[in-house]
């Protein structure tokens, strides 16, 4: 036998198990876990992720009895699939499904979907809540507009008119958060210019004051009066703030006061809403910008709002280089705090809602 045929071969097990340790890796890396049977019964394979899964836990305990069942089925030659969802903590949702080897026993594949199913949930709760927030006033419209036609007494019909005019204007809410937020997401480029943060701040006030004052609130305004310059977008800076002025005001109760307070440094401007109402849980503070996502079900059908608002401060705040942060106490109030930074004036151009600018000096 030649010099280099005993290298080689001498080498050939070392390749093998080289292979066999690449193989390894790419397989604990994945997020799936994965367990296969000889046609014994035998274990004969299970991955990090599955090892990660299946642990000492009871209800990890409970994910492998799951596990050995579907195997046993599946190296009868039947292939199958069932969903587990485990109270936690944290709660999880998995899918495990098992198949028959061609060669004999079976694989088994264990896949977290949590995230994709709270994705799925927060979706159908979306779907509610926007049919919801438009059926209400459409059939509010639709019997006003009956009763009107019936009707001789001038006050009364003014009366009906102004309930419409309500009706219609919490339609066109909903639709303009839809519509925004669809604008904000499909990457659409924005104009940027000039904007004295005073003006957007006086527009917001001036939109959401007859708000305020059919439900008995005060806005109190802390501002300044020099010029608040910061490069961006007017309309989207005018829905964030409304927002956060327009929830504030929703959750505030009969005789209580908004505060809406404008602070300029040197670097950054800051504006806060500060309200006095029903305040958020601790446990929702974390989760309060994501989309659709709703405090409460049976609070937010009471108040109205589709869970949109939120998710639009945070992506505005972002396209402008800033944050959006809140403190809260659950029945004492909140406070939301909207950081800019304060651009150099005389940068136009348009930014896209990734935050990419492409600026023009004057």
């Amino acid at each position: 036998m030649s010099e280099s045929s005993s290298l080689a071969e001498s080498s050939l097990p070392e390749a093998i198990e080289e292979s066999r340790n690449e193989s390894q890796l790419v397989l604990d890396a994945l997020g799936l876990g994965i367990v296969v049977v000889d046609d014994q019964g035998r274990e004969m394979y299970r991955n990090r992720a599955a090892e990660d899964i299946t642990g000492a836990r009871h209800a990890d305990v409970l994910v492998d009895a799951v596990v050995e069942r579907l195997l046993v089925t599946a190296s009868r030659g039947l292939a199958v699939t069932e969903q587990m969802q485990l109270a936690g903590p944290p709660p999880r949702v998995l899918v495990v499904a098992a198949q028959p080897l061609d060669g004999g026993g079976a694989m088994a594949t264990i896949n977290d979907i949590t995230q994709q199913w709270k994705l799925d949930q927060v979706r159908t709760d979306f779907v509610a809540n926007v049919s919801h927030e438009l059926k209400t006033p459409v059939g509010a419209l639709s019997v006003l507009a009956e009763t009107i036609e019936g009707e001789t007494e001038d006050e009364l019909i003014l009366r009906l008119v102004q309930r419409m005019v309500l009706e219609t204007q919490r339609m066109a809410v909903t639709i303009d958060d839809l519509l925004e937020l669809s604008r904000i997401e499909m990457g659409e480029q924005m104009l940027v210019v000039d904007v004295d943060m005073n003006d957007v701040v006086a527009e917001v006030i001036e939109r959401t004051t007859p708000v305020a004052t059919h439900k008995g609130v005060a806005l109190h305004l802390v501002g300044t009066s020099e010029k608040v310059l910061i490069s961006g977008n007017f309309s989207q800076l005018v829905s964030a703030v409304g927002n956060l002025v327009g929830n504030a005001i929703k959750y505030s109760d009969e005789g209580q006061m908004v505060t809406v307070s404008l602070r300029a440094t040197d670097d950054s401007v800051e504006l806060s809403v500060e309200d006095k109402g029903i305040g958020i849980p601790m446990a929702s503070l974390d989760r309060i910008f994501e989309r659709f996502y709703r405090v409460d079900r049976a609070r937010s059908r009471g108040t109205g709002g589709t869970g949109l608002g939120l998710s639009i401060v945070r992506h505005v705040a972002t396209n402008h280089g800033g944050e959006v942060n809140v403190r809260s106490r659950e029945g004492e109030g909140s406070t939301f705090c909207l950081v800019l930074p304060r651009q150099v004036p005389g940068k136009h151009g348009t930014m896209n809602t990734n935050g990419e600018r492409e600026d023009n000096d004057e």
